[in-house]
């Protein structure tokens, strides 16, 4: 297996400013990919992370929108016109119960975590190398566990878990495979977008590595290395696979019921 399975290919990773989408991006640009194009609407992360790196194409872009998600095809034209990899990674994750939902955050929700995919996918799919191109979707084991409290986060990515079958198929007549990781815990800049502080983050997840067998929650390169992992050719007969990557915590999940 060669240390550079990406050389002279070409790797969209939205979400790409921070946390997993930052870790996937160095990943692809360290594994040889000659381009990796990474999305985000807050240009100076894209900016941090496009100087880490000269293969990194920063585009500011909401992939939820037609404009965002033709400003990212214009790039993949403008490096050669051939998508080798595309990562969706963008989220955003919301807490509330029921009777109390922000409707207009539960809208943004499932605006970013599913019709963000749906959008650029159609844009981007006249792009992807057929055969041989790779789908990864980053979704959560919140996808196919019931998840008080946040429930429409779960639920965004049940609608990603669908996705990764049902694309899987649809797909597999062009040579193109769609894959999944669900990672479980991972410090990321989500929570604190969602509206917790630092500290409040820290207590969670100091709380909930208790409960994780392995003892401890994860971080963005635990990720990242399985989503470089599904988009090589060396898994050219994997498709339509979710993995999830928890600690352990799925299993203990599987017990209690």
């Amino acid at each position: 297996m060669t240390d550079q399975p990406f050389s002279n290919q070409l790797v969209v990773v939205t979400g790409g400013g921070t946390g997993i989408g930052r870790a996937t991006a160095l990943a692809f640009a360290g594994l040889g990919a000659a381009g990796v194009v990474i999305t985000g609407r807050r240009p100076e992360r894209l900016a941090e992370v496009a100087a880490l790196h000269p293969a990194i194409v920063p585009v500011t872009a909401d992939v939820r929108t037609e404009e965002g998600a033709e400003r990212v095809a214009e790039a993949v034209r403008a490096h050669g016109g051939v998508l080798d990899v595309l990562v969706h990674n963008a989220g955003l994750h919301t807490i509330a119960g029921v009777g109390s939902f922000d409707l207009a955050a539960a809208r943004d929700v499932f605006d970013v975590n599913v019709m963000g995919p749906v959008v650029l996918t159609d844009h981007l799919l006249p792009l992807l190398r057929s055969p041989g191109a790779s789908i990864v979707f980053v979704t959560s084991p919140a996808g196919h566990n019931p998840t008080p409290m946040a429930s429409v986060y779960a639920a965004s990515k049940a609608a990603l878990n669908s996705f990764t079958g049902s694309w899987a198929l649809e797909l597999a007549p062009k040579g193109i495979r769609v894959n999944a990781v669900a990672p479980g815990w991972v410090r990321t800049e989500v929570y604190e977008l969602s509206g917790m502080t630092s500290e409040q983050v820290d207590g969670f997840f100091q709380q909930v590595a208790k409960g994780v067998p392995l003892g401890e929650t994860g971080v963005p390169e635990d990720v990242s290395r399985w989503i470089t992992r599904f988009a090589e050719s060396s898994s050219a007969w994997v498709t339509g696979r979710i993995l999830t990557m928890d600690g352990g915590a799925d299993l203990v999940r599987a017990k209690q019921v």
